[in-house]
Order: C-alpha cells, then structure tokens, then sequence
C-alpha cells in the first residue's frame, strides 16, 4: 500500500477528535464582530443566528478550534473568514491579548460555560470588521445589534452555553454596559 501524504495535517478525523475530546481540554478562540466609529467607539455588536442540532434556533459569536500549528492569530482570521466571508476585513488586535478566558466543560455548573462535547478552553476576543459581512457555513443570519440591545436579557437568553455571559465580559470591558 502506498503511502498517503496529509494534506491537511491540523485536522483530526471525527473519531480521532472524539477521542482528544474526551481526554483533553482543547483550545479555541472565540470573536465579538463590532462595528466601530472614526473614533474607535462600539456602534454595532455582530451576533450570528444559526439552528442547532437539536433545531433550536439560537444567536452565538464566532467560534472555533486552533488547529494543530497554528497561530491565533491565523486562527481568529480563518473563523472570522469562515462564519462572516472573506470581504468582513477584520482588524485582528496588533496584541492578541484576550479580554478574557473562558473555560468550557461538559459538566453544567462548574463554570458559566457549557459545551456537553467537551472540556474547552476559549480566549475570547473583540474584533471591529469593516467590510461586508455575510455569513456562511452553518450560520443562517448576522445580525448587527446597538450595544444596548445586545446588553438586553432578551438577546442574552438566546445564547447557549454560557456565551450571553461572554457577550456580557466583551460589553464591560468595552465600557458598555451602564
């Protein structure tokens, strides 16, 4: 048999990411889209609405996993690509120091987060994008909410997993909330 070369090797086969994720926290990075003024004030907060497997119908941030050799940077951009298409021109932060970490597990009530797949990791950015933002892959609709609607219970309650609390963090560490 011939050897075969990977072509892709920062991805796992599904029952090879079944098993990491059973054994192991795994890294992700999540992004709050916001749109911004010419000086640097929050306009617009950008939440995705996607159906869930379960056919709930729920409002998330950009989300996913850092590959294997992968920066975060480069990682931020691909999600940021991937769920908003490629002319959104995020500005990546020149530091990617994150507002804050959020810790997963499939366990509820350890932390604010769940994910019942898995105990994750997230570092959690805020990401103005300037250019034309449609979704794609599995994300129906971009929304783009004042700060103040985004802040509101209503929309919060229509974010699983703990990511309304994350919504919130992003909303106070950019002076948001009153």
């Amino acid at each position: 048999m011939a050897d075969m070369t990977e072509t892709n090797p920062g991805w796992l086969a599904p029952e090879e990411l079944e098993t990491a994720r059973a054994r192991l926290p795994i890294l992700y990075v999540e992004a709050v889209p916001v749109r911004v003024d010419d000086t640097g004030e929050v306009t617009e907060i950008g939440l995705l609405l996607r159906i869930g497997p379960d056919g709930t119908v729920s409002r998330t941030l950009v989300s996913g996993r850092v590959l294997h050799h992968e920066r975060v940077r480069d990682a931020l951009l691909r999600h940021l690509e991937k769920d908003l298409g490629p002319v959104a021109l995020p500005r990546i932060p020149a530091s990617l120091q994150p507002f804050t970490v959020a810790e997963y597990f499939p366990t509820q009530g350890v932390t604010s987060f769940h994910d019942p797949r898995q105990h994750a990791v997230a570092l959690a950015y805020v990401v103005p994008v300037a250019g034309d933002c449609r979704p794609r892959q599995d994300a129906l609709d971009l929304v783009w909410f004042s700060p103040q609607e985004a802040a509101s219970d209503l929309v919060l309650q229509e974010m699983p997993g703990g990511q309304g609390v994350l919504l919130k963090r992003a909303l106070a560490h950019l002076g948001c909330l009153t």
